[in-house]
């Protein structure tokens, strides 16, 4: 069985990507042994998902992913966009959550997105895959599913949060699961000419 490195100990990341990819042995950051803090200092989800698989595949040789995924409020020019980890000053999803209410009380536009791009380092090659779920950022949070600002989004077609519907549901509709989808299709296609 091919293995994987994802390069994040987020678990409700870890969790949410373990349920979409299924015929790879997936491996966490802490189980390859890695314990360095990766710097995103970069401006673009890609390059930032990029510093994250390069630093990895450099440690370990191994086929990786890294995703760089977050929130954009279209109100505020696309922001938190690549700083929502850490918007507040700080990575803590509930004050970034409140900064991101806070920012929008006066805005009549609530209308935002999730978006999500993953790098891939596979057999020496890299590849980038992009998914996007479009949504309405409400005024308080409701639900305790999910992670970061789940709670206070729901996806366009849908009357509950992020934090509200169940995990297969979201990972259906999820920016971070369309992406890891394509991502899948194109590792097992791979997979299927190594074979054939």
């Amino acid at each position: 069985m091919k293995e994987l490195v994802i390069a994040s100990n987020n678990k409700g990341k870890i969790r949410e990507i373990k349920q979409i990819i299924q015929d790879i042995s997936l491996l966490s950051l802490s189980d390859i042994g890695f314990t360095d803090e990766i710097e995103e200092p970069f401006h673009t989800f890609e390059e930032n998902a990029l510093a994250k698989a390069g630093a990895i595949y450099k440690y370990c040789g191994k086929n990786v992913f890294a995703d760089d995924s977050g929130i954009c409020a279209n109100a505020l020019n696309g922001a938190p966009g690549v700083d929502s980890a850490h918007y507040s000053g700080t990575r803590d999803d509930n004050a970034n959550l409140q900064k991101l209410l806070a920012d929008l009380k006066d805005k009549d536009d609530r209308s935002g997105f999730y978006k999500a791009v993953m790098c891939l380092i596979w057999d020496d090659e890299t590849y980038f895959f992009e998914g996007i779920c479009e949504g309405t950022i409400i005024e308080q949070p409701v639900g305790d599913g999910g992670f970061g600002y789940d709670p206070i989004f729901i996806p366009t077609g849908y009357d509950k949060t992020f934090a509200e519907l169940s995990p297969d549901i979201k990972n259906e509709i999820s920016h971070r699961g369309k992406a890891v989808r394509k991502m899948v299709a194109f590792i097992k296609e791979k997979l299927e000419e190594a074979t054939s």
